[in-house]
This record gives C-alpha cells, structure tokens and sequence, in this order.
C-alpha cells in the first residue's frame, strides 16, 4: 500500500435499520454469535483513499455497515505503514484517526481498552468496539533514528489509541527489527531490545508478517530471558493446507498453541486457496484437528483493494469471504454440522475474549 496524502474523515449517524441501499445482499441468520475480528485495515483506507468513508460498503469490506450487519463485536484496528522515510508520520496519522473515531459520537464505534469494555461490547448493547494494533515496527521507528526514540513514538501511539492488542515486528520485507515473510532473515539486536521493552506491558508479539527464521528467534529469546510477551498470528492461515509463506508451518502455530496465543484465519485468496473457497474451512477445521481449539479465531484481513496494481490477486477475495456483513456466517453456518456449539463460539469470539482478558487483568 503506497502512502497517500491524508483526507477529509467523513462520519455518519449510527446505523440501525435495513442496509438495502448499500447494494449489498446481507443475510439475516435466526441466531448471531458475536464475532471478534483481529486484522482489518481500515485506518489505512481512511488515512490514504480520497473521499473514504466508514460506510462505503463498495471500497472495503469491513466499512461499518458490514461490521454491523456481521455482528462483529470488537474489531482490531491494525496501524500499518510500509518500512520507509516518513513511515512514523504515516502511523500517526492513523492513530489519530482512531482516537477520532473512539471520541466522535457519529462513529457508533468505541475503544476497549479493559476487560469491562470488552465485555461490554460483546454484550451488544452498545457500539462496536475497537482495539489499536501496529502491523510493522517502522510504524514508530525510522530506519536511522535511534531506537529510544522509536519507543518515545510508541508511547505516543498508545496515549493516541489507549491501547494496542498486539505489534509486527516487520510486513513482508525486512526492518531493522528482523526479516518479514518474503526473507529468511532472523531477529537483529534492535528486535531483541523491542522485546526486552514489551516484557511484562501486556502488549502481543504477532508472527503473521514474521519469517520462519524471525519467529523460532522471537520465542527463542523469550524463553531465554524469560519475558513475559503474549505471542499471536493476527491473520495467518495454515501452511500444510496451502503452501504460502504467509501461512503458519506446524512447528510455529504449535507454538503459539501451546503459549496459549491465537491463531486469526486470514480470508485473502491468495493465503487460502487460488481456486477453492471452501479451502478455508479447510484451514479451519485443520486448526481443530491440530489442537488450536483454544486458539483459533478470525483475521480476516479486509483492506482496500479497488487501486491494486497485481492483478494476479484480483479477485482478493472469494464471494463468501467478500465482506464482513456475511462471511463470518456463512463460515458458521458451513461449519455447523462438523463443529460442535461451543466449538462455533471458539471461533467466533470465546478464545480471542479469554486471551484478552487473560492478559489485560
């Protein structure tokens, strides 16, 4: 995603009736479970898009009618910028994007930054709730600045957001913190004391965007000084279901199974299967199958799309996974006769609310 220049933040009143005039069908199921999300981008979309909107169900599929109509709770806010001069302004502009959606009453959407907001928002009562994440370090660190001033950056993204769920160390190349998915590098010094800093702030370590090498090196130095850092894969897919360094080797999602992390199931073609949609229940039920029942959630990964230059990955996304407002039930409704009620409420929302809660007390 190229950096554009910043736009005007348009805002409207809550939604509460039918969305016939979005022009997208939305389903209505008899009964809806509550629906965590872990990865979505729309801070970037409203931070680079011309005339963006939070209720543009045409150029993004987790625009607000989406969340709505899917029933999503709580949806994690990622706060993305790709490793370049400039990269910390551009994630400053999205954190102040999402402090101005948590304070601004038109937004229907707040922030949960406790245990009481959380359940609050599941309770669905009121707004939709929201977390802050940084999908890539660089976001508050420039390559040739010096860290302690990155960490100063950081401060003030969380003062921004009131809280991050988790941080990436990288996005698909490399930083000065270690090797993003597309290399075979491991951690540097500079990502050795990033973790040093998170020891014990209650902030998750997410592997979605690390390197095999960068990820056996992450929990290696963990257990080595004994750090207190909760890990996840925000949206990550399972490799031995389909072959895509995107996508989780079994020595790692075990890991972050048996750290009690979540694993976040990635709806993009690319990272589920090039010609079969079906492929991502496939994902889903491979999780099960491989002791991720604790673990397993949603990631679905909505971004802006409509502008993309590889048009290999068109379409980005399968008409079932296509937006927020039916995926999460077509994907439950598909999954009810080969997982059990509380298995459905795993997935749905119960692992990703235990492990909140968990470390946020």
């Amino acid at each position: 995603m190229g950096n554009r220049k910043r736009t005007q933040l348009y805002l409207l009143p809550c939604f509460s009736v039918s969305y016939t005039e979005q022009k997208i069908n939305f389903m209505t199921p008899p009964a809806r479970l509550p629906i965590i999300d872990l990865h979505c981008d729309l801070l970037v979309y409203l931070s680079d898009v011309p005339d963006s909107a939070i209720d543009n169900v045409a150029e993004i599929g987790c625009s607000l009618p989406a969340l709505t109509q899917g029933n999503v709770r709580l949806q994690t806010m990622a706060i993305y910028c790709a490793t370049a001069p400039g990269s910390t302004h551009y994630a400053h502009l999205q954190a102040e994007i999402f402090r101005k959606l948590a304070t601004d009453e038109r937004s229907c959407l707040t922030a949960v930054t406790n245990t009481a907001s959380l359940q609050n928002a599941l309770s669905g009562k009121g707004d939709i709730g929201m977390v802050a994440s940084v999908e890539n370090a660089s976001g508050f660190c420039e390559e040739d600045e010096p860290l302690e001033e990155g960490f100063k950056k950081l401060e003030k993204i969380i003062d921004a957001v009131e809280r991050l769920l988790y941080i990436s160390f990288t996005h698909h190349m490399g930083n000065r913190f270690g090797g993003g998915n597309m290399t075979d590098r491991g951690i540097t010094r500079d990502g050795k004391m990033l973790l040093d800093y998170l020891h014990g702030r209650r902030i998750a370590v997410d592997f979605s965007h690390t390197s095999d090498a960068l990820a056996y090196d992450i929990l290696e130095h963990i257990d080595r000084e004994r750090l207190d850092i909760p890990v996840m894969a925000s949206h990550s897919n399972f490799r031995p279901v389909w072959e895509h360094n995107r996508n989780l080797p079994d020595e790692i999602a075990q890991e972050i199974i048996r750290r009690q992390g979540l694993i976040g199931m990635n709806f993009l073609r690319a990272f589920v299967n090039n010609e079969q949609p079906e492929a991502l229940l496939q994902h889903i039920l491979y999780g099960f199958e491989k002791g991720a029942e604790n673990s397993i959630c949603f990631g679905a990964d909505y971004f802006y799309t409509l502008d993309s230059p590889d048009l290999s990955r068109v379409p980005y996304y399968f008409k079932e996974h296509e937006h927020a407002g039916t995926s999460y039930t077509y994907l439950l409704e598909q999954l009810q006769d080969k997982l059990s009620q509380p298995q459905l409420e795993q997935l749905a929302y119960r692992n990703a609310q235990r492990f909140m809660e968990r470390i946020w007390s």
